[in-house]
């Protein structure tokens, strides 16, 4: 199915939702859209999309309904809740979450979908909101095969690659591995630049070094400037990583997996909140671990 020929509903339109429905309609697809923010749905509204007035209303005629929403709960309330989509979504329609949630809800709504006749996709994303505005995104997708298929120009209007994985919720557990990735190098980057520090060495060049070494690695590598200048500007909030880390901590322990190094990252990021980071860039645990080393600001 070509692009221009969906009709797409499209729930939730924050700092991801917002560029990545965005793109979508740059590349021709007609959008409705519903955020019960209206600053947020404002900004799709001005870049061509149209204003929906619920999440049901833009469900009863869209062909796929896609979902960018911040957590287990909402996605609930979103597909089986007393206002849930899935009540009046069309048999044979598409539900899409691109959303960080999971494995527990997210199987739970695959056991709705079905017996609604809906086909369920799971499409976490990773990447910032640069790489979303830039639709320039890694899209993790599993679900029904044709499903996939239809959605493939979807894929494609948001994202730089989209891997199809399997017809369950392989694309959550992705998500979940590559964020434990994300987050424990965040967490002992963290600790490896204060201890240079209290050894001494210069902050630029100590980062310099680590961006040609041996762990070096795209994620460190987009960090090097604003870790320089000390730009905490949040790309992935530390209260956005406690979100996450307690999903993998979770899944883990529900899989019988060992999460010793992911509940001690966890711990790094839930004090990095307490010390009033949580608004800020998950590199600021930075100044958790400087502060109780005795280091000030470079």
């Amino acid at each position: 199915m070509n692009l221009e020929k969906m009709n797409i509903g499209w729930i939730g339109a924050g700092k991801m939702g917002a560029p990545m429905s965005g793109n979508v309609i740059a590349a021709g697809g007609a959008v409705t859209v519903f955020d019960p923010v209206a600053d947020n749905l404002a900004k799709v509204t001005a870049a061509g999309g149209q204003a929906g007035t619920s999440n049901r209303a833009l469900a009863e005629t869209a062909d796929i309904v896609v979902s960018m929403i911040p957590n287990d709960a909402v996605l609930r309330a979103v597909t089986t809740g007393d206002d849930g989509i899935f009540a009046v979504m069309k048999p044979g329609s598409v539900y899409l979450d691109m959303s960080t949630v999971s494995p527990e809800a997210s199987a739970e709504v695959d056991a709705a979908a079905r017996a609604a006749g809906i086909h369920y996709l799971r499409a976490p994303v990773s990447g910032s909101t640069a790489l979303a505005e830039a639709g320039a995104l890694t899209i993790m997708v599993s679900g029904p095969r044709e499903a996939y298929d239809r959605c493939v120009p979807l894929f494609e209007a948001m994202g730089a690659q989209n891997l199809y994985l399997g017809d369950s919720d392989q694309a959550r557990y992705l998500k979940l591995v590559v964020n434990l990735l994300v987050g424990t190098t965040g967490a002992v980057l963290a600790e490896a630049l204060t201890l240079g520090r209290k050894g001494g060495l210069d902050w630029e060049q100590m980062l310099d070094v680590i961006g040609v070494s041996a762990a070096a690695s795209p994620y460190v590598k987009y960090n090097l400037d604003p870790l320089k200048a000390r730009d905490f500007t949040a790309l992935f909030t530390t209260e956005q990583m406690v979100k996450d880390s307690r999903l993998i901590c979770d899944a883990g322990k529900a899989t019988g997996v060992p999460m010793a190094i992911g509940d001690a990252m966890l711990a790094m990021f839930e004090e990095t909140i307490a010390a009033g980071y949580g608004q800020e860039n998950l590199t600021a645990a930075i100044k958790l671990l400087e502060g109780k080393a005795g280091l000030g600001e470079v």
